[in-house]
């Protein structure tokens, strides 16, 4: 048996996981589950980093106790584009921001007018999204910040935690490929997007590939948890990335769906697509496993829902997501429709109100119940999904026939077979816990215990159930279809 230790971290919650290989098999446990609620400051809106640190600790620290020796490896996973500022000394030079800080309003004109966005596409492959990192470093430069002009290296938030374990600083290639700021050719920092953004080219440190081993935790960590000489492993740093890899897809078959409080649509490829109409389409081109190229687009995801379920629990009423699910289920089909992708959905605060202002604007039936509400949020979303898929198969020459969907929304069962409705193919749900799955797979390659991805995905296709949706009632979801798209124009 080995036991390999998973850090994921999401822009909600995080957890550490244990892997278990034994017996051509993967087991998963949990070791210890923790919030990560942003913070809002005078300065801003921020991550608890040393908050999370300690949880993560406190995760190792129980993982040590019970699996001991056994255990081969530590790797770490979270969300991206945000990241921590160190001086010449490793200091943290304040705490981190979330991509939701608002800093980055006014920031798109700005960085175009040094840069036009399609010239910035043609280098690094990744539209302009209010979450780009570039746009965050453009607001501290914009802003004077002291932190930038003191700053040696710039971590994105897997490495700040994977150097406080290991000591070593390193940025993973996976997650630097979000940032607005990486060649998608090349694999490497864009000179030219980072010189004519004004940035300082001292603090984009040395890009290493996902499933390095950066080496043993700190003497000081190893005193904390208890053991000694765990290796630390930067294995797919960014939890799409990771997610992806965990999704047992072979072949030509490699249409992928990571779904959770954002949903990532997207296809494996060999060389980034970087076309006019890719551009057009606003798809990104972030970097996978292997060499790999995920050409995707992100959508709104369960955040639509996640968002009412906190505004009906502020308001006294506690749902879970099983019974969120059943009121959108009987609720009646079709009724209106929302743009999931619409700004005014992207931030926190009374979703409920918005989806009924939302219809309301556009001249449909405003809803008037909790389950219509979420059904609309929820057909809606699948809707989306079909014109993301439409645009694959258009930019990419290909008809897919199966969608592969992973991560924790394929627990929502009535929005899993709402997406092979809308799309009209089969969805094969699983794993649910995806994320963690791809974190241990690049442990175990890198470590020696499997010899590539492919023997990884063929693991977790031995190890876990899949679910799998086939479409029915094609006339409807064609005909709502149509009135999605007459509706989103609006």
């Amino acid at each position: 048996m080995s036991v390999f230790l998973a850090i994921d971290l999401g822009a909600g919650s995080g957890r550490v996981i244990a892997g278990i290989a034994r017996e051509g098999k993967l087991e998963l446990e949990e070791m210890h589950r923790f919030d990560n609620p942003g913070t809002d400051l005078p300065g801003g809106s921020h991550w608890n980093i040393v908050g999370l640190f300690r949880d993560i600790l406190e995760g190792l620290r129980r993982g040590v106790k019970k699996y001991g020796s056994e255990i081969v490896s530590i790797g770490i996973d979270t969300w991206a584009v945000d990241f921590g500022l160190l001086d010449r000394h490793g200091r943290l030079l304040g705490m981190p921001h979330q991509y939701r800080d608002p800093r980055h309003e006014g920031m798109p004109a700005v960085m175009h007018a040094l840069m036009p966005e399609a010239e910035i596409y043609s280098h690094t492959g990744i539209t302009t999204n209010f979450y780009n990192t570039s746009l965050h470093l453009m607001a501290e430069k914009e802003l004077g910040s002291p932190a930038l002009a003191a700053a040696d290296s710039l971590l994105f938030i897997p490495d700040l935690l994977a150097y406080w374990l290991s000591g070593v600083k390193a940025v993973e290639r996976t997650n630097a490929s979000t940032s607005q700021l990486l060649d998608a050719a090349t694999g490497e920092w864009s000179d030219e997007v980072i010189a004519a953004l004004g940035l300082p080219r001292q603090i984009f440190g040395k890009i290493v590939a996902p499933g390095t081993v950066l080496g043993p935790i700190r003497k000081e960590v190893a005193r904390e948890i208890g053991m000694e000489n765990i290796p630390v492993v930067a294995g797919a740093t960014q939890d799409t990335a990771a997610a992806v890899a965990g999704i047992p897809m072979e072949g030509d078959d490699a249409l992928w769906l990571s779904s959770g409080t954002w949903s990532i649509m997207g296809m494996e490829t060999r060389e980034p697509i970087r076309t006019p109409a890719a551009f057009e389409a606003r798809f990104c081109n972030e970097l996978g496993v292997e060499g790999t190229v995920r050409f995707l687009k992100n959508i709104a995801g369960l955040w639509l829902i996640q968002e009412c379920k906190r505004q009906w629990n502020l308001d006294g009423e506690t749902l879970s997501y099983g019974e969120m699910a059943k009121l959108a289920a009987a609720a009646p089909a079709f009724s209106a429709f929302i743009d999931p992708d619409d700004p005014v959905f992207a931030s926190p605060g009374d979703m409920p109100e918005k989806i009924r202002a939302w219809c309301g604007r556009t001249g449909q039936p405003v809803p008037a119940d909790k389950g219509t509400i979420l059904r609309i949020a929820s057909e809606s979303l699948a809707l989306k999904y079909r014109v993301v898929f439409e645009n694959f198969c258009a930019l990419s020459g290909r008809r897919f026939e199966r969608l592969h969907a992973g991560g924790g929304g394929i627990q929502n069962a009535f929005l899993a077979q709402a997406t092979a409705d809308a799309l009209g193919i089969e969805v094969v749900a699983g794993p649910i816990e995806a994320t963690s799955c791809g974190n241990i797979l690049l442990q175990m390659i890198a470590t020696g215990q499997l010899p590539d991805l492919a023997a990884g995905r063929a693991l977790v296709r031995r190890s876990f159930d899949f679910q799998v949706y086939e479409p029915h009632g094609h006339d409807d979801w064609q005909a709502a279809y149509q009135r999605f798209k007459t509706v989103i124009a609006r």
